[in-house]
C-alpha cells in the first residue's frame, strides 16, 4: 500500500482500500470526499492528488514532495476553497473549468480539488457539469464536502463518492490536546482542563472541526447557553423564553455570512460579472440562511446532549456522559430525577430539530419545544 495514502488516510481504512485500488487499477476522472468536517478530506485528497501527479512524472519524488507542500507549487495542482461563505463564480470558471482544457504543464495529469464544494453556487456547478461528464483524459476533479445536501444530485451522480467515518473520540481528544491554545482569550485557552478537552472530543461526534469550535469563547457560550436552556425548563422557568438567546446567537451568525457573502458577490459584479442586484441579494440570504441553520441545529443537539447526560446519570452511567467538565451540576439536577423524563426530552429535541428542516417557524418550535420539555421535566 502506498504510504503516503496509508497516513493521510490512518483512520478512514475504507477509503484508504479505494485510493490504493484506484492508484493500482486507474483512477476515476471525478471523486466526491464527503464525510464529517476534520475527518481528513484535505489531507486524503493531498495525498491522492500527489501520488495521481507523482504516478504520470518522469520524476515521481520530486512531483510528489511538491504536490504535498500547503499551498503547493505544482503547477498541474489546482486547488481552490472559498474566499468567504461561497466559492467565487469566476474563480471557478477560469481556475477549474476554462483550465482543465490545457495540458499538462509538466507529466501526464492535472488535478484539480475543490474544497467545501457546498459552497459552490449553483450556478457554478452547473457551469461544471460538462467538465466532470467529459473532461480530457488527463483531468482528475477531487470535490470535498460536508455538507451533501449542499451539492447538486446532478453534479455527485457524476462523482465516484468516497465516505469518510467520524473520527473516534480518542483519536479527536490526542488532536485537541495538541493543538494548543486556539482562541484570542490566550490566559483563559492555555487554563483549560483536560475535561473539557474530553467533553469537547465527545460532543464534537466526530467532527475536529466542531470539536475544536466548542473550545472556542463562542463554542463555550453555545453550550452554556444549551444548559441554560434545559436548566429553566427543569426549574419551570420557560416563561422567561431561554432559548431567545440561543436564537438570538444563530441570527446574528447568520447575518455575518450574509454580509460576507454579499460583499464578495459585489465584488464580482464590480469585476465585471453579470448578476442582478435580486441574484446577489438572493443567494447572500441563501448563505446566511444555512449558516444560521447550522449554529441553531448545533445549539438544539447540545441541549439534546445535556439531557443525554441527565438521563445517564439518573441511571447511575457516569462513563458514557458526554459533558465530562460539567459531572458536578449534572449530577445534582439529576437527582431524583426518572431518567426515561430526560430521555424522552432528548427524544422531543431532535423531533424538533427533525421540524426545522421543514422551515416551521425557528422561534415557534423552539417556543413549543421548551414548554414540553418543562411539562415532561419539571
Amino acid at each position: 500500500m502506498n504510504g503516503t495514502i496509508d497516513s493521510a488516510t490512518e483512520h478512514q481504512p475504507r477509503v484508504r482500500a479505494a485510493l490504493g485500488a484506484a492508484l493500482a487499477s486507474g483512477p476515476s476522472h471525478a471523486y466526491l470526499f464527503r464525510g464529517p468536517r476534520g475527518a481528513g478530506k484535505r489531507a486524503a485528497a493531498r495525498a491522492f492528488a500527489a501520488e495521481l501527479l507523482a504516478t504520470a512524472s518522469a520524476d515521481p519524488e520530486d512531483a510528489r514532495r511538491r504536490a504535498l507542500l500547503d499551498p503547493s507549487p505544482h503547477p498541474d495542482l489546482v486547488w481552490i476553497a472559498p474566499r468567504g461563505a461561497q466559492h467565487l463564480v469566476e474563480e471557478v470558471r477560469e481556475k477549474v473549468i476554462r483550465a482543465a482544457s490545457y495540458r499538462p504543464f509538466e507529466g501526464g495529469r492535472r488535478v484539480f480539488v475543490i474544497e467545501a464544494a457546498e459552497a459552490l453556487r449553483d450556478e457554478s456547478q452547473n457551469a461544471l457539469l460538462k467538465t466532470l461528464e467529459e473532461p480530457p483524459g488527463f483531468v482528475h476533479i477531487v470535490l470535498l464536502s460536508s455538507e451533501g445536501d449542499g451539492l447538486l444530485e446532478t453534479v455527485a451522480s457524476r462523482c465516484q463518492p468516497l465516505d469518510f467515518i467520524p473520527l473516534p473520540v480518542a483519536v479527536l481528544e490526542a488532536r485537541l490536546a495538541a493543538d494548543g491554545p486556539i482562541s484570542s482569550d490566550m490566559q483563559r485557552e492555555s487554563a483549560r482542563q483536560p475535561e473539557e478537552i474530553a467533553a469537547a472530543a465527545r460532543l464534537g461526534a466526530g467532527d475536529l472541526e466542531r470539536a475544536r469550535l466548542l473550545l472556542t469563547d463562542d463554542g463555550r457560550e453555545l453550550r452554556a447557553g444549551a444548559e441554560r436552556c434545559v436548566a429553566a425548563a427543569l426549574a419551570g422557568e420557560t416563561a422567561g423564553a431561554p432559548w431567545a438567546a440561543l436564537l438570538a446567537r444563530a441570527k446574528d451568525a447568520g447575518a455575518a455570512a450574509e454580509d460576507s457573502t454579499r460583499e464578495a458577490l459585489e465584488k464580482e459584479v464590480e469585476a465585471g460579472v453579470k448578476r442582478s442586484a435580486r441574484d446577489v441579494g438572493d443567494e447572500a440570504k441563501r448563505a446566511g440562511r444555512r449558516v444560521r441553520t447550522a449554529i441553531l441545529d448545533l445549539g438544539l443537539e447540545l441541549c439534546g446532549a445535556w439531557l443525554r447526560d441527565l438521563a445517564a446519570l439518573a441511571a447511575g452511567a457516569e462513563e458514557v456522559v458526554y459533558n465530562r467538565d460539567r459531572l458536578s451540576p449534572l449530577g445534582e439536577a439529576a437527582e431524583a430525577l426518572d431518567p426515561a423524563r430526560p430521555r424522552r426530552g432528548a427524544e422531543l429535541v431532535q423531533e424538533t430539530r427533525r421540524s426545522l428542516e421543514l422551515n416551521v417557524s425557528e422561534e415557534l418550535a423552539l417556543e413549543a419545544l421548551f414548554f414540553r420539555l418543562e411539562s415532561l421535566l419539571s
